[in-house]
């Protein structure tokens, strides 16, 4: 089977958001633009650092001034929309990264599937063309302004679920749980 590569150019929206009750909740990435509509699965873990990674850009950009300030400048606002339906999952996302474009002054992120073999580095396209089993790629780009409502909108969904305990962090069940620092007893 040959490798699929979704990019998205011009990205109209570019949203995480969730199937699910809190506690068994399922995390999708979906990016839309005028080629269609791509949709991946991941990790709350994954979205977690993902926002954590491009926010640390946008500042180190900021800092840095290597984007424009046009560009830094635009307000944005946070998607609040559902997920687009219907959702079809394209693979479940392994290796995410982020990068820079000055040219275009985009942020770039490329999400990997999982592939058979353990951690596989993200290729570029020549070495792509060498494998014939590499794993499927969503790439797309995001001004700026786009990035920070994906951020904005990623941290909601994140903090949408179970509360963390006070003791020791872990979720709360709405029964509660055996929590560690209570030596197993239910808080």
């Amino acid at each position: 089977m040959s490798r699929i590569v979704f990019h998205h150019e011009n990205v109209v929206r570019a949203i995480v958001g969730t199937v699910g009750l809190p506690g068994e909740r399922q995390f999708f990435l979906q990016v839309s633009s005028t080629t269609g509509t791509t949709c991946v699965s991941l990790e709350k873990t994954q979205v977690m650092a993902l926002s954590e990674r491009i926010r640390l850009m946008i500042r180190e950009l900021r800092r840095n001034q290597l984007a424009s300030l046009d560009e830094l400048n635009i307000a944005s606002g946070r998607d609040d929309s559902a997920l687009d339906f219907p959702i079809i999952e394209d693979f479940q996302v392994g290796v995410i990264g982020i990068s820079w474009d000055q040219e275009s002054q985009r942020i770039l992120i490329e999400a990997q599937s999982i592939g058979d073999e353990t951690l596989i580095e993200l290729l570029d396209e020549e070495e792509a063309a060498l494998l014939e089993d590499a794993p499927d790629v969503l790439s797309f780009n995001l001004r700026i302004h786009q990035a920070r409502s994906f951020c904005d909108r990623s941290d909601a969904v994140v903090s949408a679920g179970r509360q963390p305990c006070p003791f020791c962090s872990l979720p709360l069940d709405p029964n509660g749980h055996l929590c560690p620092r209570a030596n197993g007893y239910r808080r």
